[in-house]
């Protein structure tokens, strides 16, 4: 009988993690890499994946903290086209409808020279 109490609780703590994890909604870049290193003349792609999580509605692209545009699929990519010569912050907040970031982001770092 001790078998199954120990079953039951796991497998219902394993069926509430994942909704747990969704709820705090998540956003994972996977190209640009972290410290990529381009040319001037290179177009750069943004590849993403994005869940916005119970409080979010959509997403904002940043480029060095100035907002660029609206993400509005949640898993695909983007042309940046070039950046100028220098070190970039490219990141992907989760924000309310407010257009408030609620937390969920990730940022990469490039350097174009």
């Amino acid at each position: 009988m001790r078998k199954f109490y120990a079953l039951a609780a796991l497998l219902a703590f394993s069926c509430s993690v994942p909704v747990a994890l969704a709820a705090d909604g998540s956003v994972a870049i996977s190209s640009p890499q972290d410290g990529a290193k381009f040319t001037p003349k290179t177009d750069i792609e943004l590849v993403y994946d994005i869940a916005l999580g119970d409080k979010g509605d959509h997403t904002h692209l940043y480029i060095d903290d100035k907002e660029i545009l609206t993400l509005r699929n949640l898993k695909g990519s983007h042309a940046l086209g070039t950046l100028p010569a220098g070190k970039h912050d490219i990141c992907i907040k989760v924000v309310n409808k407010a257009h408030t970031p609620i937390g969920p982001q990730k940022c990469v770092n490039v350097d174009v020279g």
